[in-house]
């Protein structure tokens, strides 16, 4: 069975934000009338990541290689929908954001896209430079964070879907790929600046290690291949 549009969350160790993003994405969901699914991915996780999923009534995949990049990918496979959306298992996204990406994506002139990021507190001055900084290279560039991208099923599956030889920034790996494919298409990659996401400050609870994995990033772009080189995206306090 062909459905519109499938959600895949990749979650490790996701037992305590999991119960809020997926309420929010059911109470979405339920705005709309379009079919939509749900699909977790456990991305091996050592709580009840898997349990807590299923008890709110999402779909569950397993995927053992714990890197992000196979998670969303492993969703990706076994989902359904004609349009894909990815959302972090720590993130909020509200109706009119999941509307908006649909009718992008329905309308015929967008290959998919991203969505601003706002944070579910207040951080410190460093965190929030590194926000107003994400934000404007975000719009700037046309790049999507890992916490919200939305995209053509056909389009996803032609560039390859997520690089999985990468530990970090598949993310942006994928924008500039769907940014390509759209080009090819005539259809535009599209951030959204009026419904940003809401995403978990623990992000920046540590800024100094965002700035550090960053620059690690910046001045050794090999890093990303290594997963020991990428711990900060990995790790859970």
């Amino acid at each position: 069975m062909v459905l519109d549009y499938s959600i895949i969350i990749p979650a490790y160790n996701e037992e305590k934000w999991l119960p809020h993003s997926i309420q929010a994405l059911k109470t979405a969901m339920a705005s709309i009338d379009l079919n939509g699914e749900m699909i977790v991915t456990d991305n091996h996780s050592s709580d009840q990541t898997a349990t807590v999923a299923r008890e709110h009534g999402a779909t569950v995949v397993y995927e053992t290689i714990n890197q992000i990049s196979r998670a969303r990918n492993a969703g990706a496979r076994v989902a359904k929908g004609t349009y894909l959306i990815f959302v972090d298992a720590d993130t909020i996204i509200s109706e009119a954001l999941l509307r908006t990406a649909l009718e992008n994506l329905s309308g015929g002139q967008y290959v998919g896209g991203g969505a601003l990021v706002s944070f579910d507190r207040e951080t410190g001055w460093m965190a929030s430079m590194i926000i107003k900084f994400w934000v404007w290279v975000s719009i700037r560039y046309q790049l999507a964070a890992g916490s919200f991208v939305y995209c053509l099923r056909e389009a996803f599956e032609d560039v390859g879907g997520f690089s999985q030889s990468l530990y970090a920034g598949e993310e942006i790996r994928l924008s500039w790929a769907l940014k390509k494919w759209g080009r090819q298409h005539h259809k535009k990659f599209q951030i959204i600046t009026d419904f940003p996401v809401l995403t978990s400050a623990r992000k920046l609870d540590h800024p100094g290690r965002v700035i550090a994995a960053t620059l690690i990033c910046v001045l050794f772009p090999f890093s990303i291949y290594f997963k020991k080189l990428c711990g900060y995206w990995y790790k859970r306090d």
